[in-house]
């Protein structure tokens, strides 16, 4: 029985009729995505970082599709020329990714490392279980931005939805405009800045006392993105009275939350 291999495209051995989709000069490549499926973008995207040793990659027109420039496990630089719906760059550990438009819900969701700059804004659940490095949106995210995350910075150019940071267990949230309300609602660990107005705080999120630290973090962040100068922020921290929930009383429990 004869054993099929195939590449990073998916596409069968022998490859000496694959159609030409990149334009390859050296360790830089670019395709129009515009008449090309999901998976034929990512199979491609794919086949030019782990087969042809490509370092930067220039996708243009992606048309908002779904799920694109996941799962991608290696240092390179990725540029989409256009926007990306839902779940983009997902599960992503070491690229640094520029979108020139916008991203649907899920954007960066369990990312590990790297960086992904959105020019536009972002929908719901922005990061969520973000592990490490960072996710600047230029624009606004939507509700539960940063829910569950982990790690890593996320950084907002505008304002962000209701239970944004809920759950958060580790890293930091700046957000330069308002924020809904639950702010940091059941946060673990972790800081979040909040230059605007918060409508209201979650349980168990409280202002936090500012350090040098903070200040160093803030325009360490403003300076390596262009941001100019970072506003005045307000600084919130986990107030640390649901650690001991399981062992409250019942009457206890209703007074906590």
């Amino acid at each position: 029985m004869t054993q099929i291999t195939y590449d990073a495209r998916g596409l069968a051995e022998p490859f000496a009729e694959i159609p030409k989709i990149s334009e390859i000069d050296g360790e830089t490549a670019r395709f129009d995505a515009k008449e090309l499926t999901t998976r034929a973008i990512n199979l491609e995207l794919r086949w030019l970082l782990y087969e042809q040793g490509v370092k930067e990659v220039e996708i243009a027109n992606p048309g908002s599709k779904h799920s694109l420039g996941v799962g991608i496990l290696t240092r390179c630089r990725i540029r989409f020329a256009g926007s990306l719906g839902y779940f983009g760059c997902g599960l992503i550990d070491g690229p640094e990714v520029h979108i020139t438009g916008r991203v649907g819900w899920s954007a960066c969701e369990n990312m590990m490392s790297g960086v992904v700059v959105v020019e536009g804004n972002a929908g719901s659940l922005t990061a969520a279980a973000l592990r490490g490095g960072d996710v600047v949106v230029k624009g606004r995210v939507g509700a539960r931005s940063g829910i569950d995350q982990k790690g890593g910075t996320i950084i907002v150019g505008g304002s962000a939805g209701s239970m944004t940071g809920f759950m958060m267990q580790r890293g930091r949230i700046i957000i330069c405009g308002d924020v809904g309300p639950g702010l940091g609602d059941s946060m673990y660990d972790g800081t979040i800045y909040v230059a605007g107005k918060v409508k209201s705080l979650g349980i168990d999120c409280v202002p936090g006392e500012w350090t040098d630290g903070d200040t160093e973090l803030i325009e360490r962040k403003f300076r390596i993105y262009g941001l100019g100068d970072p506003p005045e922020f307000q600084k919130f921290v986990c107030g640390k009275v649901l650690y001991n929930y399981d062992l409250l009383e019942p009457a206890e429990r209703k007074l906590v939350i």
